[in-house]
C-alpha cells in the first residue's frame, strides 16, 4: 500500500495548526495578569505586601470563577480565590482593578479585576462583616497596563 508524501504533509500541516492556535489562544484563557501593586492591599483572608503579582483564572466555564494570585515569578501562591462575575457598562480598555478604601485610613481592599477587552470581570468574595465594611468605604477605579499598577491615586500609573 503507497501512502502519498502530499497527503501526510497536508495532515502534518493541519496538526500543527491547530496545535499552535491552541496554544496561542492558552494565556488569554486564563486572563493572567501581571500586576505590579505600590501599596499593600487587603485581599480575602490576607494582606499582600506592595511587589508584584500574577492573576489567573482557573475555572470561567461557570459564573463563579476561581482566581488564584501568584508572586510575579509563580513560585508563591498567595492563595486561591472564589469570585463572583461583576459587570462593566463598556469592556475594560487595560486591567481594571476596583478598591475599597477604608476612611478610617486602613488598607485599600481588592473588590474586584477585569482583564483587557472583557465586560465581565471577577468579583471577591468577603465575609459578612467585611462586606458591611465595605459597603461604607469609598470606592475607587484603577486602570493599570500589563505590568505595572498604582492604587494610590485616581488612575494606574502605566509603564
Amino acid at each position: 500500500m503507497k501512502i502519498n508524501k502530499g497527503y501526510i504533509a497536508v495532515g502534518l500541516i493541519i496538526a500543527f495548526t491547530l496545535i499552535f492556535e491552541l496554544a496561542a489562544h492558552a494565556d488569554e484563557s486564563d486572563h493572567a495578569s501581571k500586576i505590579t501593586l505600590n501599596q499593600s492591599v487587603r485581599i480575602p483572608g490576607q494582606v499582600l505586601p506592595a511587589g508584584s503579582y500574577l492573576f489567573k483564572l482557573i475555572d470561567t466555564d461557570s459564573t463563579e470563577h476561581v482566581v488564584q494570585i501568584f508572586s510575579a515569578n509563580q513560585d508563591v501562591l498567595y492563595g486561591t480565590f472564589l469570585t463572583s462575575s461583576t459587570e462593566l457598562q463598556e469592556p475594560a480598555s487595560d486591567i481594571e482593578l476596583t478598591f475599597a478604601e477604608p476612611e478610617s485610613g486602613g488598607l485599600p481592599v481588592l473588590l474586584k479585576w477585569f482583564y483587557p477587552g472583557d465586560e465581565i470581570g471577577n468579583e471577591f468574595v468577603y465575609s459578612k462583616q467585611t462586606e458591611k465594611q465595605i459597603a461604607q468605604d469609598r470606592l475607587q477605579n484603577v486602570l493599570a497596563n500589563q505590568t505595572s499598577m498604582s492604587n494610590s491615586g485616581t488612575e494606574g500609573a502605566g509603564n
